[in-house]
């Protein structure tokens, strides 16, 4: 285990699985991209790490958002649409911190908040709602 490791802001937890091993391997992504800016930002590096954060976060959001809400329309989902209004969200706000990023606007703190926020509330809170849903039509 390296210093860096020993410095993560976030550590895997069953407090973050929706128990979908997919969904779960996704979010895991997630947390490390949140920990790599993390660490970036410790060490000074935070505005080098951020653009390559904000890439890595745009194909998670196309990758993830959209197995999600394939699952949720193939089996009638009934959060549907407040949960694809939230990923909607996302998707707007990550492209206006590209696009403040791409113009030189310093957005490395703001995009580890949104990060941050992101994983404590929209996976813990909003994503575990479908858990046992998908679990009862024999997804995990």
């Amino acid at each position: 285990m390296t210093q860096a490791d020993d410095m993560a802001l976030f550590t895997w937890s069953d407090e973050y699985s929706v128990k979908m091993k997919v969904f779960d391997g996704h979010h895991r992504k997630l947390m490390e991209l949140l920990n790599d800016l993390y660490d970036a930002m410790r060490r000074g590096k935070g505005p080098d790490a951020v653009g390559v954060v904000l890439k890595s976060l745009i194909e998670y959001t196309r990758v993830h958002f959209s197995a999600e809400q394939y699952l949720m329309i193939t089996h009638g989902y009934p959060g549907y649409e407040a949960h694809k209004a939230e990923h909607d969200a996302l998707v707007r706000k990550v492209e206006e911190l590209t696009d403040q990023h791409a113009r030189g606007i310093a957005v490395t703190v703001e995009v580890f908040q949104f990060l941050k926020d992101w994983l404590t509330t929209h996976i813990k809170e909003t994503d575990r709602k479908y858990s046992s849903f998908f679990n009862s039509k024999g997804i995990s």
